[in-house]
């Protein structure tokens, strides 16, 4: 996904795509950077257009749980509706592969509700993928034993990649997990005994 007018709701409509880049800005991220903290003021809301995005939200005490995953193509809801309602932002919203994002304004973004049907039907899909994954997390977090969610997020780390190798530390799983790292370390070693997964220095191959 490198241009906008390949996303289905857009493509009824060069005249938006083209006002889309004009009134955005451009900006390249390596995976690890910061883009949007807890409680910062929200002036523009992101739209990938290449790479990927991982949208956390952090407890008083630290702990950090993953919400979902912003893929080329797509924006954060949870800034659409912060940025509307002149509210601080909920989340953290942290790269997670190297990314290329394009920040609208938020007075645009109101403008094109107006102007764009297209527009708004992006934000209502984007809303229902959204309120379906915070779903299963809830659904995850209050049925699912931890080391069933692992795999899962293992799984779909792997499926959005596009690579049974994934690049990561026990520490970073167990923050989006909202666990302890110890829990997750040892999960780890039972799932590569059983055969599941191999373990590597900061990284994990699924078999």
């Amino acid at each position: 996904m490198e241009d906008l007018g390949q996303i289905t709701e857009f493509q009824s409509s060069p005249e938006l795509v083209e006002k889309l880049y004009k009134h955005s800005i451009q900006k390249n991220y390596q995976a690890g950077s910061i883009i949007l903290n807890e409680n910062s003021h929200i002036r523009s809301i992101p739209i990938v257009t290449k790479g990927m995005m991982k949208v956390i939200r952090t407890e008083e005490d630290g702990r950090e749980i993953l919400l979902y995953y912003i893929k080329a193509g797509e924006s954060c809801i949870m800034s659409f509706l912060g940025g509307l309602h002149n509210e601080t932002s909920k989340v953290k919203a942290e790269v997670e592969e190297d990314a290329e994002i394009l920040f609208l304004p938020m007075d645009k973004v109101s403008l094109f509700i107006k102007e764009y049907p297209q527009w708004l039907d992006y934000i209502f899909r984007l809303y229902h993928k959204r309120f379906e994954e915070l779903l299963e997390i809830v659904n995850a977090i209050a049925f699912k034993k931890v080391d069933e969610r692992l795999l899962n997020l293992l799984k779909k780390k792997a499926e959005l990649t596009r690579s049974k190798t994934i690049q990561i530390t026990h520490e970073q799983l167990a923050n989006e997990l909202g666990t302890a790292r110890v829990v997750v370390s040892r999960l780890l070693k039972q799932l590569e005994e059983n055969g599941v997964l191999q373990l590597g220095r900061n990284k994990i191959s699924l078999m």
